[in-house]
């Protein structure tokens, strides 16, 4: 059974930094696309982050907004990692972890992924 466990929401205030982790548990992260989405009360949910682990290497895409403050890393074979930094009260939002495409990794929308986690939620308010 496959499985995806969101951690590291929290609140925080503007400016710092939180680092979510995904666990995933029933299948190998190997040669599979792995994505943070997160989705704002009354907005759609939108992807923030992607990456793919092939066996030639890692290939991951940040989307613009947050590019030069967010990045996904796999510390470990099956822990998918969202670091991010210099939060804003826009980043305020339940964080998702998915899986498993059936497109391009890094332009997946929300119904091209097959697994997803529960969801950890993040806010940053002063």
């Amino acid at each position: 059974q496959v499985q995806l466990a969101e951690s590291g929401g929290g609140s925080v205030q503007p400016g710092g930094s939180l680092r979510l982790a995904c666990v995933a548990s029933g299948f190998s992260t190997n040669n599979k696309c792995v994505a943070w989405f997160r989705q704002a009360p009354g907005n759609e949910r939108e992807g923030v982050a992607y990456a793919y682990f092939g066996s030639g290497g890692v290939s991951t895409y940040v989307a613009d907004s947050v590019r030069a403050r967010f990045s996904i890393s796999r510390p470990y074979q099956n822990t998918v990692a969202l670091q991010m930094n210099s939060l804003k009260p826009e980043d305020t939002a339940m964080y998702y972890c998915a899986a498993q495409s059936k497109g391009v990794c890094a332009r997946s929308q929300a119904a091209d992924l097959a697994y997803w986690g529960q969801g950890t939620q993040v806010t940053v308010s002063s």
